[in-house]
């Protein structure tokens, strides 16, 4: 694996770029940071990004610190990749970009995303203010995997697992609740199209409404 040319440059933004400037590097961090996957896994999530890329741009990260290779205990046996806690870190980063990429004049909606982006495009574009004082608990299931999401006291937290009493249960196609938060697609067409929802609907429509995206930015010259 060839390495690429760094910077020679002193700024920690430039040895940043050295270690996730690559193509796909911070894509990979984003799905990672919900919690460890396997390489299939990866791959089935980033279906743009070649084996070899991939294999490539995990070894990268890994000597870099930004992840390791760990093995989960039986039955499952796996390897999997997971973000060290300072890989971890760059949730926020990443977060501020996506905030600031949704202002772009040329972001084409509805491209796909995967249930780990939709999620934290959730964490991203949350409105304390929007939700008040709701408080409620989603299951989210996704790829078959259970995403836990609370509103609460002007919070949102997102995190793996089961609920045990959630008021509302969302599974199927991540692209599809995001088309109702984001895309204005109506509830009753998400379900045509495959969407699961089990509970008030209502309480759906008023979670949908705690995403506001940002005003496309101005890019006309100052003065």
């Amino acid at each position: 694996m060839a390495r690429k040319k760094p910077y020679d440059d002193g700024c920690a933004t430039a040895h940043a770029l050295d270690i996730i400037g690559e193509r796909w590097a911070l894509l990979i961090v984003r799905e990672l940071i919900p919690g460890p996957k396997r390489f299939s896994d990866i791959k089935a999530a980033l279906p743009g990004i070649s084996t070899n890329i991939l294999a490539n741009r995990l070894a990268e990260l890994e000597s870099n610190h930004i992840l390791v290779r760990t093995k989960l205990p039986p039955p499952a046996a796996s390897q999997v990749y997971e973000l060290t806690e300072w890989g971890a870190d760059l949730e926020p980063l990443i977060r501020d970009i996506g905030r600031w990429a949704a202002r772009s004049p040329g972001l084409a909606p509805g491209k796909p995303m995967s249930a780990a982006s939709v999620m934290l495009s959730f964490r991203t574009m949350f409105s304390a203010e929007r939700a008040g004082d709701a408080d409620m608990t989603l299951s989210l299931v996704f790829d078959g995997v259970p995403h836990r999401a609370t509103v609460s006291g002007g919070a949102l937290a997102i995190e793996l697992g089961r609920c045990t009493r959630p008021d509302m249960t969302v599974s199927g196609d991540p692209n599809l609740l995001a088309g109702i938060v984001y895309g204005d697609l109506p509830i009753k067409e998400a379900k045509k199209a495959g969407l699961s929802i089990t509970g008030d609907e209502a309480l759906l429509a008023r979670f949908a409404s705690f995403f506001p995206l940002p005003d496309k930015a101005d890019v006309t010259a100052p003065g």
